[in-house]
């Protein structure tokens, strides 16, 4: 499949993209709404005079949110696994 252009704006400014399936338009233009509603968010409630300053908390946000997300998701794995040689562990022992 060839790829396709769209252009989107983010902090007023039109960046062209290349996606290579229409769904990925719906992701990558929610993902500049997101931004968008931040940047006006942070610029609102903080005196932040370059633009370059408020893009950089916006990517920070992001960024620790999908960290925090990962670090949460691995502490869950690791208690799964914890669980399942418990189990495993009780199911050697009753095969004995």
């Amino acid at each position: 499949m060839q790829d396709l252009k769209i252009n989107v704006v983010i902090g007023g400014r039109t960046y062209p993209i290349r996606i290579k399936e229409t769904s990925e338009e719906e992701g990558i233009r929610k993902a500049a709404l997101k931004i968008n509603n931040l940047l006006s968010e942070y610029e609102d409630n903080y005196a932040v005079n370059d633009k370059q300053d408020v893009l950089a908390m916006c990517a920070l946000q992001f960024a620790s949110q999908i960290e925090i997300m990962n670090l949460k998701n691995n502490g869950e794995d690791q208690r799964v696994e914890d669980k399942l040689k418990s189990l495993n562990s009780l199911l050697d022992k009753h095969l004995e």
